[in-house]
């Protein structure tokens, strides 16, 4: 167990809902292995109160917090001073409370996404096709922001309502153009990659009515939903041959840049924590 003391550095994730977080399983057990006095905790705010919340930790009373749905886009209107990643992405999943009372925003969703495709899709090049993201909030932008600076010259937001799709294009430039939901199967034609970056399938809830099957064969289909960790939406990809990258790989390879920002250091080498992640899971 976790000693407690006076100078204990306290971290945490805050999201709504926030039960299915693997964050803490995945920081206490760097933590353990670096032996350093500090904890990782979730945090359940309601919508409305999460400003008050966030305010309420300014003076470095926590070392940070990573945030999660839905809160990462009003996350950064409440920042301080904002990361280039995160102005980019529009959207912060980390905020670091510094102890004059200021708040800094980052965005490492981009970096956790393209290090999950380095070590699940080793062979896969974001600039040799077209790249589809499913959705148009926070986490879809910044998908879409990190692909661009991966060097993508082709990305296709495909939402349901496809006015905010349009909204993330004109942000982000010609190279970025927005589909409806009806129009995901000719959007689909020749991606290299296809990621659901909406919150369907989400503990199991939901799923989405998308044509796989209009992908190439080669294409490589990413949710980033990570629990259940083989979401319908990948299963389906499976069924279809189509390769695939979990949203626990991306959840592991955001969480490392964001540790250093809570901690002071990198995490210690040699902890398998997607093994300890996927017996949380209870797989």
């Amino acid at each position: 167990m976790t000693k407690i003391t006076g100078a204990t550095k306290v971290a945490g994730v805050v999201g709504h809902p926030v039960a299915h977080t693997l964050s803490p399983t995945l920081h206490n057990a760097w933590l353990a292995a670096a032996g350093i006095d500090g904890v990782y905790v979730p945090f359940n705010v309601f919508p409305e109160h999460f400003a008050s919340f966030i305010n309420g930790l300014r003076g470095g009373s926590l070392s940070g917090l990573n945030v999660t749905v839905p809160f990462k886009t009003v996350a950064l209107t409440l920042a301080d001073e904002v990361s280039e990643r995160a102005r980019l992405a529009q959207a912060a999943n980390v905020l670091v409370f510094g102890p004059e009372g200021t708040v800094f925003a980052d965005n490492t969703d981009g970096l956790g996404l393209l290090a999950a495709f380095a070590i699940q899709a080793p062979g896969f090049d974001p600039a040799a096709a077209p790249v589809a993201i499913l959705g148009a909030g926070g986490a879809a932008r910044g998908a879409a922001a990190a692909f661009l600076s991966a060097g993508a010259t082709d990305i296709r937001i495909i939402n349901r309502t496809v006015a905010r799709a349009r909204e993330i294009a004109a942000d982000l430039g010609p190279t970025v153009s927005a589909h409806g939901l009806d129009q995901a199967g000719r959007a689909f034609a020749g991606v290299g990659a296809l990621i659901n970056a909406t919150s369907a399938g989400l503990s199991g809830s939901g799923s989405l009515d998308v044509p796989i099957a209009a992908t190439p064969a080669t294409c490589v289909v990413m949710d980033m939903v990570y629990k259940p960790l083989l979401t319908p939406f990948l299963a389906q990809a499976r069924a279809l041959g189509r390769p695939t990258v979990d949203g626990l790989e991306m959840l592991i390879g955001q969480a490392i840049p964001a540790f250093r920002a809570f901690f002071g250091q990198a995490p210690p080498d040699g902890i398998d924590v997607r093994a300890l992640a996927i017996q949380a899971l209870g797989l």
